[in-house]
C-alpha cells in the first residue's frame, strides 16, 4: 500500500451519513465472504486468507471445517493433516504450522474458546491486527475495522477515511464514520472496493455513491 504524503481531510459528517445510508439500503446486513461455522473456524479462515482469495480459502476449508470445528480436533489432525487440506493456498506449509500452534494456545490458555480481545487474538500465530479485527467484528459483533487493500483504497479515494497507512485509515473510520454505521462499516467498504470501486477501473457508472464521492478520475 503506497503511502500518501499528506492525506486530505475526511468528508463532512453529513456526507458520511448519506454515503453509509445508501450502502446500508443496498445491503442492510453485510457479511464476510469467508465461510465459517463458529469463532474458531473463522480465526482459521482469516489466518489462511493472507495472500489468498476468499474463494480459494473457502474451497480449501470446506472439507476441513466439516471434519474439524474445535482447536482440540485440529490438534488431533496435526500439521500434516492440515497441510493436505490447504495445499492449494499460498504459503500453505507455514499456515498449517500456524493453525496448529494457535489451536494449541487456545486449548492450553483459553479452554478451547476464542477470546473476544484484540490483544489476546494477536498473541495467536498468524493473527495480526487485521485478522483480529475481522474476528471481533464477524464473530462477536464488535465495531472493529479490519483495513485491507480494498478499504485502504476506498477510504482514500472517497475521503471517507483518508490515511497514509492502514493504521491511519482504521483510525479515520473510527473517528469519522457515524457511530450507527460502525458495526458494518468495514464490510460495506470492503465489498464496495471489491465489486465497485475496483483498483484499475472503478465502476463509477453503477456506483450508488458516485455523486457524493470526490474522486477526480471517475470513469463513465
Amino acid at each position: 500500500m503506497a503511502l500518501l504524503k499528506r492525506p486530505p481531510p475526511a468528508l463532512p459528517f453529513a456526507t458520511q451519513s448519506a454515503i453509509f445510508a445508501r450502502l446500508a439500503e443496498a445491503n442492510p446486513a453485510p457479511e464476510t465472504e469467508l465461510q465459517f461455522v463458529n469463532p474458531f473456524t473463522l480465526v482459521v479462515a482469516v489466518a489462511l486468507s493472507a495472500q489468498a482469495t476468499d474463494v480459494g480459502v473457502n474451497r480449501a476449508t470446506r472439507d476441513l471445517f466439516a471434519r474439524v470445528d474445535t482447536p482440540a480436533k485440529m490438534l488431533e489432525l496435526g500439521v500434516e493433516g492440515v497441510t493436505e487440506h490447504i495445499r492449494t493456498i499460498g504459503l500453505f506449509r507455514q499456515k498449517a504450522k500456524n493453525v496448529i500452534a494457535l489451536s494449541r494456545i487456545l486449548v492450553e490458555d483459553y479452554g478451547g474458546e476464542v477470546p473476544d480481545s484484540r490483544a489476546a487474538l494477536m498473541r495467536l500465530p498468524g493473527v495480526g491486527r487485521k485478522t483480529a479485527n475481522v474476528v471481533l467484528s464477524c464473530a462477536f459483533g464488535h465495531p472493529a475495522q479490519a483495513v485491507d487493500t480494498h478499504i485502504f483504497r476506498v477510504g482514500n479515494r472517497t475521503r471517507i477515511a483518508p490515511g497514509r497507512d492502514v493504521d491511519e485509515v482504521e483510525r479515520a473510520i473510527e473517528d469519522n464514520v457515524p457511530a450507527r454505521f460502525q458495526t458494518h462499516a468495514h464490510h460495506w467498504l470492503i465489498l464496495h472496493g471489491r465489486y465497485i470501486c475496483q483498483a484499475r477501473k472503478p465502476r463509477c457508472g453503477v456506483c450508488p455513491i458516485h455523486d457524493l464521492c470526490p474522486y477526480e478520475e471517475k470513469t463513465a
